[in-house]
């Protein structure tokens, strides 16, 4: 009956999700934890399965770290963001178009599910532009997404793993933000949702205990108040640019819980954040 129940709780969700897109930025322990990364995997395989269609951008910031440090290449990082110059950019890509997208796309094909792995540059899939005013190098923000390869590959009933590297119209490779690459392609293809996973249970108020739910008002408080730090603020923002953009709903989620997408999905009470418009 407990199992009965739980189906029956997810039955209006399913229902009311069913046929819209998720972008889902793919990030934190969820990627380096072997039980995380497979229950993930079998997350994605069930959205898909039951009508939705799950667009997965992925970080890689420990990975290329390590990789970095092996090939004993410096790295510094400037508001969050990773220098990149070229040594830097070329491990970025080949960590994250190479590894770990494949990695990731075999984990979904061994769930029983279709996955076709991009890097933001194929078809130029996202196009940035240098970001101004700090010295990082090969660092870009979105300026143009090609939302017709997304919807193609999930309308033909594969599951898009895009690595945020993109073109550049001035011919070079930028290295993008996943966060803010996933806030681009979400208003661009028209996403029900943004789902960000991070290490944390998702938005702390001033007695470290999670907020359920925010309203665009709300938020905006928060992140002009001394309660919201650090690396959250940048998720709340990526978070209301989206919603601007025309993304119903966004969600911080705790990826070191299994099966954080799903509790958050397709239950009551759900798990992370979620932010929505007024």
């Amino acid at each position: 009956m407990e199992k009965i129940e739980v189906l029956l709780e997810a039955l209006p969700y399913m229902r009311a999700f069913y046929g819209c897109t998720f972008v889902v930025k793919y990030g934190g322990a969820a990627m380096e934890e072997e039980g995380l990364k497979k229950e993930f995997a079998r997350d994605l395989v069930l959205l898909k399965y039951v009508g939705i269609n799950p667009v997965i951008v992925h970080g890689g910031g420990p990975q290329i770290e390590r990789m970095l440090t092996r090939l004993d290449i410096p790295t510094r990082f400037v508001d969050g963001l990773r220098v990149t110059d070229a040594p830097t950019l070329e491990v970025v890509e080949m960590v994250l178009s190479g590894s770990i997208n494949k990695e990731i796309v075999q984990r979904i094909h061994d769930m029983g599910g279709q996955a076709i792995g991009l890097s933001g540059k194929d078809g130029k899939l996202l196009v940035a532009e240098r970001v101004t005013g700090k010295e990082i190098g090969f660092v870009g923000n979105v300026k143009n997404v090609n939302d017709k390869i997304i919807k193609d590959i999930s309308s033909s009933g594969y599951i898009p793993v895009i690595a945020p590297l993109a073109a550049g119209e001035d011919g070079s490779t930028y290295n993008v933000n996943a966060d803010s690459a996933a806030g681009s392609i979400a208003k661009a293809i028209g996403a029900e949702k943004l789902i960000l996973l991070t290490d944390v249970p998702g938005v702390l108020d001033g007695n470290l205990r999670p907020i359920s739910m925010l309203k665009v008002g709300e938020a905006r408080k928060l992140v002009g108040s001394d309660t919201v730090r650090g690396g959250m603020i940048p998720k709340i923002m990526c978070c209301l640019d989206a919603l601007a953009g025309g993304v119903k709903k966004t969600h911080i989620i705790d990826g070191r819980v299994a099966h954080a997408l799903l509790l958050e999905v397709f239950t009551d009470s759900g798990i992370g954040t979620q932010i929505a418009g007024e």
